[in-house]
């Protein structure tokens, strides 16, 4: 009997990402982006795809090099338009393109300098309302023209602007700049410039702007009279805890500040009668809350009479908003690990939409009636695919046909204080009971995110390579998960990497004790946090055969003063180093460099601003100081993510090599030629 084949790694690569649905107003079509890697270009290409009820057809709208984004149906229905970048296809801007019901495709509405950062249709569907880079950018330009490129640290921002423009009026323009550059192009006597000059003038109508804040994300009253916008004092990360919320009337000119405290996130939704607006806050006031530790609890405030009600209070889930019909706010939230979709009413009540157990479900859009709902699903058996009422319009599934799948479980046990911990574990498709299996602990990062019993849902690290190669994996969901609750969630405050090595280790021993693992063939690795608390287990434990240390942090002082997210330590810390050093030092995992035994790979992208470089190199000094074997990898260009379909491949693909070298006996030679 032949061996049976699992995924490879670059199968799971290549399975495509669903994003960005939106569902037309008659309910008939589905508008998403499907992201797929481009293996030649090395890069991931983002492309609008259509389904079609009455043809029952999906059909790419873009393809090739023309990248495109944010389909929106107008609400007419007759009109898609979506976002396509302009010029140069590496430096080029997103400018609003639309197609309509005759076929026309691909004409273009705006020709900003800066580019369309997102949209909204008008009410009327007689234009667009969307968000775009300030003209302040152009004093900096200048100044670092003349003088060299630099910046003032904390000081200079990029701000942004919203503008209005009308379909036909943008229509025209373009029609007009583009018979002007081929008239100054046929004109060698002329200047290039006066194309230029004409590009850098805001084609739209300038609304909100030109003002020290930076806006995040607006709506537009069903009357079109106002417009309900989030600000941020710059678009820093660090910014993120001082959003603040404004209305602006269309007519006069005037914005003012809505008085609310301590908001979450930055959508900011209107009623369908326009008289009020809901948004997402802290349960606690500003100075209390702490990052996403707390709950959000949503809010809907009737601009009238300034009354605040809290239809969800008592409610511990964290929800995301999506619409807001007359039915009731679209919401999608996580009950531990499965992702639901519902409707809530002003009165709190819930009505299901999607709730099935062992499900996924995300990216939801609904027609105004409520009668029509698209979204994403996936499963234990099944990766995601998009759904229109219920029915399957993609066939990404074909591609596990024939081929071997870990069977996902979810697991719980008690941590050594009592907390209950859940995980995912994946088997092999012929898991035999009286065998002891090598074991692999796979981290998520977040802390706020958890593990899902998807297959081939990561793409950092190859589940289904390893559990083909003999290895059982567990994804342990570790205090501070998101989905569990806001006591979990807060159970790792002034407690990271202590409490997440107990939650973790306890799982382990639950396996060893249950005769499942060989407790001296045990690996782990994680990326962003769960890199951090790989690395913690690096240096504070000797339980371990291998470990990977992805994105991670070593030593929580030089990720304090080197991150664009410096609040993050504070909030889950509770103080700055220089007040309370004894917390840094307990929780870093350089504190315990000189107990390290355990081989360690260490992964990390050049460009990595949320969690820099010299968390790295620390690291992979102390570790060689020490004597420990292990491996340095610099991704060239990356961030804190890999955005190229290449480096998710290398990056798997090392981490196969390593485990399988150091708790199977395999060969490393091929290691340093990916």
């Amino acid at each position: 009997m032949d061996k049976e084949r699992y995924l490879t790694i670059e199968e799971v690569v290549s399975i495509p990402l669903f994003t960005q649905l939106n569902i037309s107003d008659d309910g008939e079509s589905v508008a998403f982006v499907k992201q797929t890697p481009d293996w030649k270009e090395n890069k991931y290409r983002n492309h609008i795809w259509i389904y079609e009820k009455n043809k029952e057809k999906t059909y790419p709208l873009t393809s090739g090099d023309n990248e495109s984004s944010s389909p929106i149906w107008s609400a007419d229905f007759n009109k898609l338009a979506y976002l396509a970048k302009v010029g140069d296809k590496e430096k080029g801007k997103n400018q609003i393109f639309i197609k309509d019901r005759d076929g026309y495709i691909g004409i273009q509405v705006t020709n900003e300098k800066e580019g369309v950062n997102s949209f909204k249709w008008a009410p009327n569907n007689k234009g667009f309302y969307y968000i775009t880079k300030s003209s302040k950018e152009k004093d900096i330009e200048d100044r670092n023209e003349f003088y060299g490129d630099f910046t003032h640290v904390d000081k200079e921002y990029h701000q942004n602007c919203i503008c209005y423009i009308d379909l036909k009026d943008g229509i025209s323009k373009i029609k007009e700049a583009k018979n002007t550059f081929k008239k100054v192009k046929s004109n060698h006597e002329e200047s290039s410039k006066e194309n230029d000059d004409h590009r850098e003038e805001l084609f739209g109508q300038k609304l909100i702007g030109e003002r020290d804040f930076f806006i995040k994300n607006f709506d537009i009253s069903p009357m079109e009279d106002k417009i309900i916008y989030s600000i941020a004092p710059s678009s820093d990360m660090k910014d993120l805890d001082e959003i603040e919320i404004y209305i602006y009337d269309i007519e006069t000119g005037d914005s003012d500040a809505i008085e609310v405290d301590a908001v979450l996130g930055s959508k900011v939704l209107f009623s369908p009668c326009g008289e009020k607006i809901c948004y997402l806050r802290s349960r606690r006031e500003k100075d209390y809350y702490k990052n996403n530790i707390t709950d959000s609890l949503l809010e809907i405030l009737d601009l009238n009479s300034k009354e605040t009600s809290h239809p969800l209070n008592g409610i511990d889930i964290d929800i995301t908003l999506i619409q807001w019909i007359d039915k009731g706010i679209l919401i999608n939230w996580q009950e531990r690990t499965n992702y639901l979709i519902g409707l809530v009413d002003t009165d709190g009540r819930i009505e299901i939409i999607e709730d099935r157990d062992d499900c996924l479900a995300w990216e939801p859009t609904i027609t105004k009636s409520g009668d029509n709902i698209a979204y994403t699903k996936a499963n234990s058996k099944e990766i995601f695919e998009v759904y229109l009422d219920g029915k399957k319009v993609t066939s990404e599934n074909e591609l596990l046909s024939g081929k071997a799948i870990s069977s996902k479980e979810v697991i719980s046990w008690e941590s050594s204080d009592g907390l209950e911990v859940e995980g995912v574990l994946s088997l092999p498709s012929n898991y035999d009971a009286s065998k002891k299996y090598p074991l692999l602990l796979v981290v998520h990062g977040g802390p706020t995110w958890a593990s899902f019993p998807i297959p081939a849902f990561n793409k950092y690290y190859p589940i289904e390579e390893f559990v083909e190669k003999g290895f059982i994996v567990l994804e342990p969901n570790y205090r501070g998960s998101s989905g569990y609750g806001d006591e979990f969630k807060k159970a790792n405050y002034r407690n990271l990497g202590l409490g997440d090595y107990d939650d973790i280790i306890s799982g382990v021993d639950i396996l060893i004790k249950k005769g499942m693992v060989d407790k001296e063939k045990v690996g782990i690795m994680g990326w962003s946090q769960g890199g951090y608390i790989s690395a913690f287990c690096s240096t504070y434990s000797d339980r371990f055969k291998a470990i990977s240390v992805g994105a991670g942090i070593s030593n929580w002082i030089t990720y304090y003063v080197n991150t664009d997210i410096h609040q993050f330590t504070r909030q889950y810390l509770g103080e700055n180093p220089w007040i309370d050093k004894e917390i840094y030092e307990k929780t870093s995992p350089m504190t315990y460099i000189k107990s390290a035994c355990t081989p360690t790979l260490i992964q990390h992208g050049e460009k990595d601003a949320r969690v820099p470089t010299p968390n790295a190199y620390e690291l992979y000094q102390g570790l060689q100081d020490v004597g420990v074997d292990t491996e340095l990898v610099i991704f060239k260009g990356m961030g804190h993510g890999s955005d190229k379909p290449g480096f998710n491949r290398a990056i798997m693909k090392q981490n196969l090599i390593w485990f399988c070298h150091h708790i199977l006996g395999e060969s490393i030679d091929d290691f340093r030629k990916l």
